[in-house]
């Protein structure tokens, strides 16, 4: 079967949306085993924003990313094998275990760093920006934030700075409809944030998240006005996390049945049903590319088991620490 330039990329960005989905329900499952500690976000519902924005960039441009940000890691091509031990807390990890679920970053891959700060993102894309703009590059820094960070400080004033200095960044609000536990509709009165952009001055776009082809085109449309004309755009992608906040919420300000609605727009059987539709992939296909990927992630996990902890030479190296305090 003779497939075009685009039905590849298809593919692929159906393979890693895949990817993504089956590391996101390995990690569930390592951590509700008491294998990973502390805190994780899983991004699982949300896999066509990253992989619809990484697919539209070139290797060289940066992303930053957010909390729940493994997602964005594996669409930037992230090493599972380093994401898996990074987790364990073992020292093959992105951060010598020392960063965690919240802090993966591969400077070489332009991934900027996952950011556990809501909002915090924001102004170290606006900074790359800046330092892009400076050198004249062809760049761009993609930045993903979710609906909570649009009522922090932060946020407002990279978007303001972004504008003024006509950057060349494009924002990505990732609109899952709750912070934490707090629905976007008791704490902003706007049917799409989106629309704040016109206050900044720039151009805003709301779109189906949950759509890849959707997500593909407008954020393809977006970094080619980028780099011709300079200037932020920002897209506000609508979805939903099927699972809490963070591994062990209790969900008790949302009702199943809005759940189970949101499950029915799933993105990856959204695209595997398109792709199938347009005899682009068959089930076959599919079903040997789940088992190589099953596959892959299972060694990812044997990887990162394997691996030593940090020894405590390194205890307190590669951090920050103020003089006396410790």
């Amino acid at each position: 079967m003779s497939l075009s330039k685009e039905e590849k990329l298809y593919i692929d960005a159906y393979r890693n949306m895949l990817r993504i989905r089956l590391f996101e329900s390995k990690v569930l499952d390592l951590f509700l085993k008491n294998y990973i500690r502390g805190p994780v976000h899983l991004y699982l519902g949300e896999e066509a924003i990253a992989v619809g924005v990484c697919s539209a960039l070139q290797k060289d441009d940066y992303i930053t990313s957010t909390h729940r940000g493994h997602g964005h890691c594996i669409a930037k091509g992230g090493d599972v094998k380093k994401m898996m031990a990074e987790l364990l807390g073992k020292s093959t990890g992105y951060c010598k275990g020392k960063g965690g679920s919240m802090h993966i970053t591969d400077m070489s891959l332009g991934i900027l760093g996952a950011n556990g700060i809501v909002g915090a993102g924001t102004p170290i894309a606006v900074g790359a920006g800046y330092a892009l703009h400076l050198q004249k590059s062809n760049q761009i820094v993609a930045c993903f934030f979710g609906d909570a960070a649009t009522n922090q400080g932060s946020v407002h004033e990279a978007m303001n700075m972004a504008s003024i200095w006509k950057l060349p960044v494009l924002f990505i609000c990732e609109n899952n409809l709750y912070g934490i536990s707090t629905c976007i509709r008791d704490v902003c009165r706007l049917d799409d944030i989106a629309k704040r952009a016109e206050g900044y001055g720039f151009s805003g776009i709301t779109i189906d998240g949950n759509d890849f082809f959707q997500v593909y085109e407008t954020t393809k449309t977006a970094v080619e006005k980028i780099r011709q004309n300079g200037g932020p755009i920002l897209i506000e992608a609508k979805t939903y996390r099927h699972e809490g906040h963070d591994i062990g919420d209790p969900e008790v300000y949302r009702s199943s049945k809005e759940v189970e609605q949101w499950k029915q727009k799933d993105p990856l059987l959204r695209m595997e049903r398109d792709l199938l539709d347009r005899n682009i992939l068959t089930q076959d296909i599919i079903d040997q590319m789940r088992s190589q990927i099953r596959k892959e992630i299972d060694q990812a996990v044997q990887f990162a088991f394997d691996s030593p902890e940090p020894p405590k030479e390194e205890l307190l190296t590669d951090i920050f620490v103020k003089e006396g305090e410790l």
